[in-house]
């Protein structure tokens, strides 16, 4: 049986600073900020008692829309600690998202940064909000979202209507600890702590309810499968809104009190240059912000020896990318984890001690406490390894379900608890899983069933191209058509011809690309997921493919 841990996530972080006192807890090398587990807990205390004073209570759910700021891993520990409902916010949501994720969840506060890349947040919510400019600040009423009462800025010069977070740590003061503890002490471990909406890449985006133990223990086995200690740092340069920061990167390193080193917004240039200065052991990252680490044209300059392990997941993991990690970053025990928002996030993961073709083939095994199979897509049953079938999974991980829609949770969730990924998978005798692609996303030409995944990694191996992406388009005669679009490498050409010769003779005629188009970016989520649906899209207008597919 799989050991797991029974704190709660304010109690873990309690736990941790009584053990490591000591330890670098929280690191922004650019801001001059060095927390230890010790004062990172009285300030995450501190905060919790003025969120307190502010009227926020048990149950309560409390949005952010910020990026990797200090001030949100604080929230994630604070809120915690008096068991308000953290509701993490989409960095590159617009108005409408916006509008909808916080009609949706409830939420009674918004914690909010000034702008994100080219996104002015103040203006994106007085859109939404128009009363805020007005109200006096904590005293928000708005008809189009009932629950809303605050807003409270992080950073200067607060704008009009909104209390500051600073203000609230000052709060705090004002709080004996008696008070902090007694809620404390009537938390549960299985209460609902965390709301993260699905990515979007299909459909509304829906409400996943975690809890304590889902993310105490996902974060603890993703841990100790980098075999994390005290003496690790992490550098982490994927965003905190998303399972992939907040639970991959952040419990995982409380749960071993391991320093935490943030990237604020991503930068490939900023991420070498705090692996260095920080001599961090571990890193975090998509596979593009891998690609975009190793092509940068400084990345000789940098000493990566302290490198030893981490995380490449969030979509599709390239072989070709894997292999450089590990040779010129010196992740020579780099893992790769499979999951989902509706498992906490991590289903499988590698270990360090898997051979390298383990690592690059496959997205590992079960994680301790996690069961597995692979079932069939037609008649639900269990099939023997080495078969495809969509990929299900269970155990502690598993969300409470979706906020406020049971018939969707219904669909995912069987009677025995089984998740449904959606996912497509084969799984070896050893347990040891490829995600062959997503149910949706298979292309079906001409009666066969093709799966891009199997042809971009065939492509990543053309040493011209950087990232390729495959899909499916419309077609009046074989229903779909197969479509790649490609970023090269720098400073390199290539033709459409020379993409389809390099298939000839090496995949079968039909996965060859009938369409090749080259591209300098993928539409994204924030959290780095690539969107298809996006680029499917973009090509049935660019190829006047609308209506092609309705042929009989």
């Amino acid at each position: 049986m799989a050991q797991h841990l029974d704190f709660t996530i304010g109690g873990l972080l309690d736990h941790m600073a009584v053990t490591f006192p000591d330890n670098d807890a929280l690191v922004y090398p650019e801001r001059g900020l060095r927390y230890s587990y010790r004062q990172f807990n009285d300030i995450c205390r501190q905060v919790a008692k003025g969120l307190l004073k502010l009227g926020v209570r048990k149950g309560d759910h409390v949005a952010i829309w910020a990026y990797n700021v200090p001030e949100w891993v604080i929230l994630q520990f604070a809120t915690a600690k008096i068991g308000v409902v953290l509701v993490t916010v989409n960095t590159a949501y617009k108005s409408a998202e916006l509008e909808y994720l916080l009609d949706q969840s409830d939420s009674t506060t918004l914690f909010m940064v000034r702008s994100w890349k080219d996104t002015d947040y103040v203006a994106t919510l007085s859109e939404v909000v128009p009363e805020l400019a007005s109200a006096e600040a904590g005293l928000l009423t708005t008809p189009k979202l009932p629950f809303l009462k605050r807003v409270v800025f992080i950073g200067e010069d607060t704008p009009a209507g909104m209390l500051n977070f600073e203000k609230i740590a000052e709060m705090g003061k004002e709080v004996p600890d008696e008070q902090l503890a007694a809620v404390e002490s009537s938390l549960d471990v299985h209460d609902v702590i965390n709301m993260q909406y699905t990515s979007g890449t299909t459909g509304f985006p829906k409400g996943v309810m975690l809890t304590h133990y889902n993310l105490v223990n996902n974060g603890y086995h993703i841990g100790e499968c980098m075999k994390f200690t005290d003496k690790d740092r992490l550098c982490i340069p994927v965003p905190f809104f998303h399972c992939f920061g907040s639970v991959l990167a952040v419990m995982a390193s409380v749960t071993h009190a391991t320093a935490m080193v943030p990237v604020e917004i991503f930068d490939p240039l900023k991420v070498l240059q705090t692996v260095e200065k920080e001599r961090c052991t571990a890193v975090h990252g998509v596979p593009t912000m891998f690609i975009a680490e190793l092509e940068h044209p400084d990345f000789a300059k940098f000493d990566l020896s302290t490198l030893r392990t981490g995380i490449m997941a969030g979509s599709v993991c390239p072989i070709e990318v894997m292999k450089r990690c590990v040779k010129d970053m010196n992740l020579t025990e780099l893992t790769s984890v499979y999951g989902q928002t509706e498992s906490s996030p991590g289903i499988t993961q590698t270990r360090t001690e898997d051979s390298v073709e383990l690592r690059v083939s496959t997205v590992g095994r079960a994680l301790p406490g996690a069961e597995v199979k692979t079932v069939d897509i037609e008649t639900g049953a269990t099939l023997p390894p080495g078969k495809q079938g969509e990929l299900c999974a269970r155990g502690y991980m598993v969300m409470k379900g979706y906020y406020k829609m049971p018939e969707e949770t219904a669909k995912v969730i069987d009677a025995d608890g089984w998740l449904h990924t959606g996912d497509l998978a084969v799984m070896d005798e050893n347990g040891y899983c490829k995600i062959t692609g997503r149910i949706k996303q298979m292309i079906i030409r001409g009666g066969e069933n093709i799966y891009p995944k199997e042809i971009e990694e065939f492509l990543y191996t053309h040493p011209k191209i950087s990232d390729v992406q495959i899909y499916g388009v419309p077609d009046r005669k074989y229903g779909e058509q197969v479509m790649a679009a490609i970023i090269l490498k720098n400073g390199v050409e290539m033709t459409e011809d020379e993409v389809k010769e390099f298939c000839r003779g090496k995949i079968a005629n039909y996965k060859i690309p009938k369409y090749v188009k080259f591209v300098a970016g993928y539409p994204m989520t924030a959290s780095g997921k690539i969107q298809k649906f996006k680029l499917r899209e973009m090509a049935i207008k660019e190829l006047g493919l609308e209506g092609a597919g309705d042929a009989a």
